[in-house]
C-alpha cells in the first residue's frame, strides 16, 4: 500500500545540480567554447542579417586586468549576446593600445638604457614586451567569458593600423588642420615629453605662494615712477621668466598711500589686501581703468637690468590675487598669448628634465624647478620685494602615468587646430545618442573649452610625425610624399622611418626648390598615443569593412576627455561625421567603503583571482546587479553575498526545472492541441507575457540591474 501510494506523489525530478562548481566546471566550458568556436558559430547563422556593432574602446597592454576593466569587459559582453539573440550579426573585436611611456619605462627599468640602445632594437624590445601583455590579458579576459575575436584582435603596433593613422595624419596636414608651432604645452619633467590634457590627472598638493611687489619705471603719467604694483603667484620659480605684468582693461584698478609706500592693485580687492598684507595704512589716491596703463613699464624684482610691460588681457579676473597678473610668457597659454600681442616671446629657461638655465652665476642656474621655487622665495625675501608669503593647498595637474606634477613650458611642438572644426564637432555630439544623457553636454563643453591639440611626443614607441623637413626648415607637405611614407610602414611597420634614411623616406627622385643641395632631414617625435587609438575607427572599422559610424561605443566615464573625445576629432575631421551612433559610460570601481583602489592603499581586488575562487559567474552576476552609471563597490564580502544569491538562484532553477516533468522521468511535451487555459492560467501567462516584454526592453536600454 505504501509503495503505491508513493507512486502517485510528483516529486521534482532533475539532473541540475545543487552546488555550481564553477571553479571546475568553468574551464572546462570554456575550453569546450573555443574548441567549438562558439563566437563564430554565433555569426555563422547570421549571414544577410543587419550587423550591431559594438567597436572595442584598446586598454592599454601592461600588466593585469583590474576591476575597471572586468567591469567593462562584461557590459560589452552582456551586449554582444544579447544583441546576436535578437538576431543580430555581432562583430566583435578585442582591442589593444600597444604604444607609449609606460612600455618604455617597463624596458628600461628591465636593465635596457634607452638612451645608449639604438632606436630600433629599443622599439623591437617594446614590442615584444607588448606582445606578451596582449597575451597575457587575453587569457584573463578569456576566463571571464567573454566572447569575440581573440585571433584576429587589433593592435595599435599592426603595421596595417599604423598606415591608416599616417592616412589620417596626411589628410589632415593637407586640409591645414595640423601645424607646427611654439606654444606652451602641459610638459612632464619626469617623462622627458609633451602630454595632452587627457594625459593629465589633478591632485592636491601644498605650495608657496607670494605677493611680490615690482618697482615702476616708466608710470605714463597715471601712477608716479617710485610707486609699486603688487602681483600674486602660486609658482614662484616662474618669476625669473617674468616679462610682463597683465591688467583687465576694463577693471577699476586703484593707487594707495600705505606705510610701505605706493601701490597700486584691483581697487575691488582694497579690504582682501589691507587685510592680507597687514596694511596698517591703505588710503586710496586715485583710481583709473586698467587700459590707462598700458605700456607702463617696471623693475623686474630680481634682475635690476631687466624691465616688464604692462600689457592689458581679459583672463584676469577679481576674484582673487591682485588684478595684476606676474606674466611668463613660457609657462601659460594665457600668459604667451596674452605677450605674443606685444610681441614678447618667450625665454626658454627650462630644459626637458624640468632644469632651469638662467646663465652661468645666477643662483637658480642649473636648479630643478621645485628647487628654485624654494630658491626664489629666499632671494626675493632677502631683497626685500616679498610682502608676504602664503601657503596654500591647492590641485595642481600631474602626469597621468608617473603621478609627478607638471608645468607648462614653450616648446616647438605639432598641433591639430580644433578651432578649424569646432563647431562641426559640436553639431557631430548633437547627432549621437548619448547615455546617460548629461554625456551630451559635457562633451559639448569639453569641445568648447579644448584648446588645439598638442599631438607630438618626444619618445621612441610610437608612430612617428611623418614629416621630412628641407634644407630650410619648412616641413614637406605634400600627398606624393605621405602616399610614400603609408607604403613603407604598411609593408615593414612603423619601424621604417627609423631604418631608413629621410631621402629613402621619400618617393625616388624627389627634389624641392627649398633644398637645393638634396639634403633632408626628419622629424624624431611621435605621435600621441590618444591620436593611435582615436584612429580605431580607420585602423579597424573601416579597414576590416566593419559597419561605419559604430552603433557602439562604452567605456568609463574618464574617455569624455579620452577616446571618445580623441575619436570624434580625427573621425569629424577626415569623414565629416561622429565613427559612433551612440555612446554608454560606466562609473569607477571603487573599494567597499567607496575608496578608490590602489596598490599602496592594499584595498584592491583581482577579478582573476576573484573568477578562480568563487567563478567568473559570480563577477559577471555582480557586473549585471549593479548600478553601473554610477561609481560601484566590490570587496569580499560584497563577493560573498553575490556568491549567497547565485546560490538561491540555482537553487530556485533547480525546483522549477524538477517540476517541469511529467512525473514518470519524462521532460514535459506541449501538446498537440492547445489546453483549454482557466483565468489563473490566462493570468499567469500575462504576467510572464509583461515581464518578457520588460526585460527586453531593459536590455535593449542597457538597464541590467533591472533584468536581475
Amino acid at each position: 500500500m505504501g509503495n503505491e501510494m508513493k507512486k502517485t506523489l510528483l516529486m521534482p525530478r532533475t539532473g541540475f545540480e545543487m552546488g555550481a562548481n564553477l571553479i571546475n566546471k568553468e574551464p572546462k566550458m570554456l575550453s569546450h567554447w573555443e574548441d567549438m568556436h562558439l563566437y563564430e558559430k554565433m555569426n555563422e547563422n547570421r549571414d544577410g542579417c543587419d550587423e550591431y556593432l559594438l567597436h572595442d574602446g584598446p586598454p592599454y597592454a601592461n600588466g593585469d586586468i583590474h576591476c575597471g576593466h572586468m567591469l567593462n569587459r562584461l557590459l560589452k559582453d552582456f551586449i554582444i549576446r544579447f544583441k546576436n539573440m535578437e538576431g543580430y550579426k555581432t562583430p566583435f573585436i578585442f582591442g589593444w593600445d600597444t604604444h607609449g611611456l609606460p612600455i618604455e619605462v617597463k624596458v628600461t627599468k628591465s636593465g635596457v638604457n634607452r638612451k645608449t640602445t639604438p632606436v630600433v632594437d629599443f622599439r623591437n624590445l617594446c614590442k615584444e614586451y607588448a606582445l606578451k601583455q596582449v597575451e597575457h590579458q587575453k587569457g584573463q579576459i578569456k576566463r571571464l567569458g567573454c566572447l569575440g575575436d581573440y585571433d584576429q584582435s587589433y593592435l595599435t603596433l599592426l603595421p596595417e593600423y599604423e598606415a591608416h593613422k599616417i592616412d589620417v595624419f596626411a589628410k589632415m596636414a593637407l586640409k591645414g588642420l595640423i601645424y607646427k608651432g611654439l606654444k606652451p604645452v602641459y610638459w612632464s619633467p619626469s617623462s622627458e615629453s609633451a602630454l595632452a590634457e587627457a594625459e593629465v590627472e589633478y591632485a592636491d598638493v601644498p605650495a608657496r605662494t607670494l605677493y611680490v611687489y615690482f618697482d615702476f619705471v616708466d608710470g605714463k603719467g597715471v601712477v608716479p615712477n617710485d610707486a609699486k604694483i603688487i602681483a600674486w603667484t602660486t609658482t614662484p620659480w616662474t618669476i625669473p621668466g617674468d616679462q610682463a605684468i597683465t591688467l583687465n582693461p576694463r577693471f577699476e584698478y586703484g593707487l594707495f598711500q600705505t606705510e610701505k609706500g605706493q601701490f597700486v592693485f584691483l581697487k575691488s580687492l582694497e579690504g582682501k589686501i589691507k587685510e592680507e598684507l597687514g596694511f596698517e595704512k591703505c588710503d586710496l589716491i586715485k583710481t583709473f581703468k586698467g587700459q590707462e596703463l598700458e605700456y607702463a613699464t617696471v623693475r623686474h624684482p630680481l634682475y635690476k637690468d631687466r624691465t616688464s610691460l604692462i600689457i592689458l588681457a581679459s583672463f584676469v579676473t577679481d576674484s582673487d590675487g591682485t588684478g595684476c597678473v606676474h606674466t611668463a610668457p613660457d609657462f601659460g597659454v594665457d600668459d604667451f598669448n596674452a605677450c605674443a600681442k606685444y610681441g614678447i616671446g618667450p625665454l626658454k629657461q627650462v630644459d626637458d628634465k624640468g632644469v632651469m638655465h638662467l646663465g652661468e652665476g645666477d643662483p637658480c642656474d642649473g636648479l630643478f624647478y621645485q628647487d628654485a621655487n624654494d630658491k626664489v622665495c629666499d632671494l626675493l625675501k632677502e631683497n626685500g620685494h616679498m610682502l608676504k608669503e602664503v601657503d596654500i593647498v591647492h590641485s595642481y595637474p600631474h602626469d597621468w602615468r608617473t603621478h609627478k606634477p607638471i608645468i607648462f613650458r614653450a616648446t616647438p611642438q605639432w598641433f591639430f587646430s580644433i578651432e578649424s572644426i569646432r563647431q562641426e564637432l559640436i553639431d557631430a555630439v548633437h547627432e549621437v545618442k548619448w547615455n546617460p544623457a548629461w554625456g551630451e553636454e559635457k562633451m559639448v563643453n569639453m569641445i568648447k573649452d579644448r584648446g588645439d591639440w598638442c599631438i607630438s611626443r618626444q619618445r621612441a614607441w610610437g608612430v612617428p610625425i611623418p614629416i621630412i623637413y628641407n634644407e630650410d626648415g619648412s616641413p614637406i607637405i605634400e600627398e606624393k610624399v605621405f602616399a610614400h611614407i603609408h607604403d613603407l610602414i604598411a609593408k615593414e611597420g612603423s619601424n621604417a622611418w627609423w631604418k631608413h634614411t629621410a631621402k629613402e623616406l621619400l618617393p625616388e627622385g624627389y627634389a624641392s626648390k627649398a633644398s637645393p643641395n638634396g639634403n633632408f632631414r626628419k622629424e624624431t617625435d611621435i605621435m600621441d598615443v590618444w591620436f593611435d587609438s582615436g584612429t580605431s575607427w580607420a585602423g579597424t572599422i573601416q579597414e576590416r569593412g566593419l559597419k561605419f559610424p559604430a552603433d557602439l561605443y562604452l567605456e568609463g566615464n574618464d574617455q569624455y576627455r579620452g577616446w571618445f573625445n580623441s575619436s570624434l576629432i580625427l573621425s569629424v575631421a577626415y569623414n565629416g561625421c561622429a565613427p559612433y551612433k551612440e555612446t554608454l559610460t560606466h562609473g569607477w570601481v571603487m573599494d567597499e567603503n567607496w575608496n578608490k583602489m590602489s596598490k599602496s592603499a592594499g584595498n584592491g581586488i583581482d577579478p582573476s583571482k576573484v573568477a578562480n575562487q568563487f567563478g567568473a559567474d559570480i563577477l559577471r552576476l555582480w557586473a549585471a546587479s549593479v548600478n553601473y552609471v554610477a561609481d560601484v563597490r566590490i570587496s569580499e564580502n560584497i563577493i560573498q553575498s553575490v556568491s549567497e544569491q547565485y546560490r538561491k538562484i540555482r537553487n530556485t532553477f533547480k525546483f522549477m526545472l524538477g517540476n517541469l516533468q511529467d512525473g514518470e522521468n519524462r521532460l514535459y511535451i506541449q501538446p498537440k492541441e492547445e489546453p483549454e487555459l482557466y483565468p489563473a492560467d490566462k493570468w499567469v501567462l500575462a504576467k510572464f507575457e509583461a515581464v518578457k516584454n520588460k526585460t527586453l526592453r531593459d536590455y535593449d536600454n542597457f538597464s541590467f540591474a533591472s533584468v536581475t
